[in-house]
């Protein structure tokens, strides 16, 4: 007997007891949608306080502060080059200090988005239970790499609008057949001893701006 029929003989044998016509039923989900009853300021301090569970830094603005707020926070990186997305709101980096803006184009290789010193994107939906924002490719976010390549990601999220309380609530608005990139934390692994490294496959510092009055 060969390994494939041992594998469907016990399927059979599991499914022995299965009324027919059965198995295509629908399969209730009566799961919980968001746990917890929060006010909408509750679930971005929640978003806010998952966030920098999982090391990332938090910044809070007005619209009208958010130019000068990257404006800082680029200077204070040091940063040299920005990497912008094709449909960045241009009032973003209108105060971007000494940075020059660099345009991602698609010729650009993965060398070269190494050289840029940070990223600035939007970003599709964040989940406050998990502390996670989720990236679809969208024009004000660009292509998957360039938050994979560059070192220091700034990412800015629209409070309320793109705040949501559960990863059920986050599907609802998300197209499956777009490259989602779900982030929680800057990147990081662990070897066999528990050593943590940060920056193995994606940014080493992960920056979100929760900016209201959009």
């Amino acid at each position: 007997m060969s390994s494939r029929d041992l594998i469907l003989g016990r399927v059979r044998r599991a499914l022995a007891d299965v009324p027919n016509g059965s198995r295509d039923a629908a399969v209730p989900r009566d799961y919980l949608r968001e746990h917890g009853d929060r006010t909408t300021e509750q679930t971005v301090d929640l978003l806010a306080e998952n966030l920098a569970d999982y090391r990332a830094t938090v910044h809070r603005a007005d619209d009208d502060q958010l130019p000068a707020l990257l404006a800082r926070l680029l200077t204070e990186r040091g940063s040299r080059t920005v990497l912008v997305p094709p449909a960045l709101p241009p009032h973003w980096l209108a105060d971007g200090g000494p940075a020059v803006l660099v345009q991602d184009l698609a010729a650009h290789t993965a060398r070269e988005l190494d050289t840029t010193d940070s990223v600035v994107t939007g970003c599709a939906v964040a989940v406050a239970e998990t502390g996670t924002i989720v990236l679809d490719g969208g024009a004000d976010q660009g292509r998957r790499r360039i938050t994979l390549v560059p070192d220091h990601h700034i990412c800015v999220v629209r409070v309320p609008d793109q705040v949501v309380s559960s990863v059920p609530q986050a599907l609802e608005r998300l197209d499956p057949a777009r490259p989602l990139t779900w982030i929680s934390g800057p990147s990081a692994t662990s070897d066999i001893e528990l050593d943590r490294v940060e920056g193995v496959h994606g940014p080493r510092t992960l920056e979100v701006v929760l900016v209201s009055g959009v």
